[in-house]
């Protein structure tokens, strides 16, 4: 049975974040961010030279899946319902149905949940969907394991900091 994670990020500190990732049994991390940095020495870890690196000492496999990021232009709309919101980025708890409606026809519609699994090394057994936002909700990586869903046996689990 292969069990998908889904982590953000924002609000964890490094130490928490590894630990997370490790008391998961995390041994695929898969990144579906478009630009892998992250602004501000306080999440310097999670820009992908340092993350990859550390990752690897660990013994996860990093995997990085740019045809999984939502583009500018869907971010964009993103923005701009959150401009319109006046919600900050890390203050977002959900997404907008703009947004959701694109990375549907963009990036799901021509997603195969099936082929996704295959491509994963063998033997794995618990794969991190990665991105930066705090809240699941607020973040692509939930509509991503979401559609993974749909394979029997798929167990989905949100990890976030306490």
């Amino acid at each position: 049975m292969l069990k998908i994670v889904t982590i953000g990020v924002y609000g964890f500190s490094e130490t928490q974040f590894f630990e997370t990732l490790q008391e998961a049994g995390v041994d695929v991390f898969c990144d579906v961010r478009w630009r892998r940095g992250v602004r501000g020495s306080e999440y310097a870890f999670a820009n992908h030279q340092r993350l990859q690196a550390r990752l690897e000492s660990m013994g996860i496999e990093y995997i990085h899946r740019k045809d999984l990021a939502p583009m500018p232009e869907i971010r964009q709309r993103q923005s701009e319902a959150d401009r319109r919101e006046r919600i900050a980025k890390r203050k977002r708890e959900s997404l907008s149905a703009e947004f959701v409606s694109a990375y549907q026809a963009e990036i799901l519609s021509a997603f195969d949940p099936h082929e996704f699994i295959t491509a994963l090394p063998e033997g794995k057994e618990v794969v991190a969907l990665f991105c930066v936002e705090r809240e699941p909700a607020a973040c692509h990586r939930s509509l991503l394991a979401e559609s993974l869903r749909c394979i029997e046996g798929i167990e989905i689990e949100h990890l976030r900091i306490n």
